[in-house]
């Protein structure tokens, strides 16, 4: 199989593409594409391993599965294409971070400067319909991306792991406690974030566990101005 993620993600994930659960998934998402509205592009299914590469995941931050309306999802959990309005838990995302670290929310949900220095920004299911939320759900994506954090988890190196809400904190059990760090949390989301998630304080938690093992902290202030590859 030609390798379709071009770092060292390919030689962690290439044993899961063999298996039978990936090859129905495939089929699965060649016939969709084929014929409904697939939410992110093609293109960037797999962005998330693209821009984090295997041995620099320093955080990895769960999500479920990509925003479902146009020109919202590009790859990365709970961030947005350049020039579309903030989603409700982004929203709450900053405003949390401005209450953890002073960091002014910018105009915009384009992650990818995260991203690009070790956060991994994962969802549970890669793909969706357009307007149907969860509709890949239940498909094969959990098995490759449950097996990506097993691997995370097991790595020399440890992560920290950010679990908000129920469905993020279910992966508890993949993940080594006794080497890794795990911050949990209720969700972002409008309807839970004040039920735990505001005052959580995970972005300095975070940059206090990576200088604890030695790491360099994220600079969690996003560029003001930004495109899709910045």
């Amino acid at each position: 199989m030609k390798p379709f993620i071009k770092n060292d993600w390919w030689d962690v994930l290439e044993p899961e593409f063999e298996k039978a659960y990936y090859q129905q998934l495939r089929k699965f998402l060649i016939s969709e594409y084929r014929t409904q509205y697939i939410h992110p592009d093609m293109n960037h299914i797999f962005e998330a391993f693209q821009l984090t590469p295997f041995d620099k995941v320093k955080v990895v931050i769960l999500g479920q599965d990509p925003y479902h309306e146009p020109h919202q999802a590009h790859g990365l959990s709970f961030s947005v294409l350049p020039g579309v309005k903030v989603p409700p838990s982004l929203q709450n995302i900053y405003k949390e971070l401005q209450s953890d670290l002073g960091i002014k929310p910018v105009h915009h949900g384009c992650l990818t400067s995260w991203a690009k220095q070790g956060v991994l920004l994962l969802n549970s299911v890669l793909t969706v319909r357009n307007g149907q939320a969860f509709s890949h759900k239940g498909k094969g994506w959990e098995e490759l991306t449950d097996a990506a954090i097993q691997k995370l988890s097991a790595r020399q190196k440890p992560v920290v792991f950010i679990l908000w809400g129920r469905a993020a904190r279910n992966k508890i059990s993949l993940i080594d406690t006794d080497t890794n760090v795990v911050l949990q949390s209720a969700h972002p989301s409008p309807l839970s974030a004040n039920r735990g998630f505001f005052g959580s304080k995970p972005f300095s938690k975070t940059n206090e566990a990576l200088i604890a093992m030695g790491e360099e902290p994220i600079n969690w202030q996003l560029p003001e101005k930004v495109t899709q590859t910045s």
